[in-house]
């Protein structure tokens, strides 16, 4: 028995101490690209550029705004002012809420950090996850957007059940045991074939997967928020959908009929009769990543978006 728990007590160690190291090794490989501002006593990460009308990116989950700086944000820096942000227990943005930020919460943060930097009426972009969090805004906050952007957004209840992994992931066993483990361990080639899942039956573009900082989201803190919030999310979903038909400002709905991560039938077919006047563009062969994949498609949106919203 003793030298069971004393081999125990050396895996734990062992665990604990690469997990750290490798989270250190990842801050340092891919470090903060923009700024901090204190909203509420959150701290949060966010990257500005360009000029003209306000536009803010919301990215979705496992992510954080280096998804946007990829391109998407250089594309649009010639006629707008681009704000990408990282969501709250991603990126450089700290945790709100221990149990899962919520959508509520997130979208309450990014707006308030959007008024401390002092965008006008933004118009919001959330891409999956990112789109639920854009869908809570323009219902908690309709005065404070000018216009909605919503590609491959989660937006309404599903059926499936959530998976393995996050269920592990996600209760308290898992995130005391199996999180550090995989913090610790993980193979550089389950985390390509994580980014090739997503962006399937597309490739991510070239430079992608070493540039998007995959082994932030593999932090300890990190995996646990996001886990929390995938967990909670179908009920978060659930409570929110009914207040879609609320929203006013000109909504452009971008989603790819290739989806198998949010399914365009349960999404965003049924969120384009939800918000009035509502315009669904769907993308034949496209998957979970438009803005990648077909990039001047999300431009046009953006640019409908902008003009329906009288800035351009």
């Amino acid at each position: 028995m003793g030298v069971a728990l004393g081999c125990a007590a050396a895996l734990v160690l062992t665990t604990a101490c690469t997990a750290s190291y490798r989270e250190t090794k990842a801050e340092e490989q891919f470090p903060p690209l923009g700024q901090f501002l204190t909203v509420n006593g959150t701290q949060v990460h966010y990257v500005t550029k360009g000029t003209g009308p306000d536009i803010v990116l919301i990215h979705g989950a496992s992510g954080n705004l280096r998804d946007f700086t990829f391109s998407l944000v250089d594309k649009l820096a010639d006629r707008y002012r681009v704000t990408a942000f990282d969501r709250p227990g991603l990126g450089y943005t700290e945790r709100v809420n221990p149990d899962g930020t919520t959508l509520i919460e997130q979208a309450t943060l990014l707006a308030d950090a959007s008024d401390q930097l002092g965008l006008q009426n933004p118009m919001v972009l959330g891409q999956s996850y990112g789109g639920a969090v854009a869908l809570a805004w323009a219902v908690e906050r309709p005065d404070s957007l000018s216009a909605l952007i919503l590609l491959a957004a989660a937006s309404n209840p599903w059926t499936s059940d959530l998976s393995l992994f996050y269920k592990i992931t996600s209760s308290d066993l898992g995130s005391a045991t199996v999180v550090p483990a995989l913090t610790a361990f993980v193979p550089n080639p389950v985390v390509d074939s994580a980014i090739e899942g997503v962006f399937a039956p597309q490739k991510e573009p070239e430079g992608y997967a070493e540039y998007i900082g995959a082994p932030l989201t593999l932090r300890r803190d990190t995996m646990r928020a996001n886990a929390m919030q995938r967990a909670n999310l179908l009920n978060e979903i659930k409570a929110l959908h009914t207040r879609y038909g609320t929203i006013t400002v000109p909504t452009e709905i971008v989603h790819g009929d290739a989806d198998t991560t949010v399914g365009l039938s349960i999404h965003s077919i049924p969120l384009s009769r939800q918000i009035k006047g509502a315009n669904l563009t769907v993308l034949e062969g496209i998957g979970h990543m438009p803005h990648h994949a077909t990039e001047p498609d999300v431009i046009a949106a953006i640019d409908r978006a902008a003009q329906r919203a009288g800035l351009r």
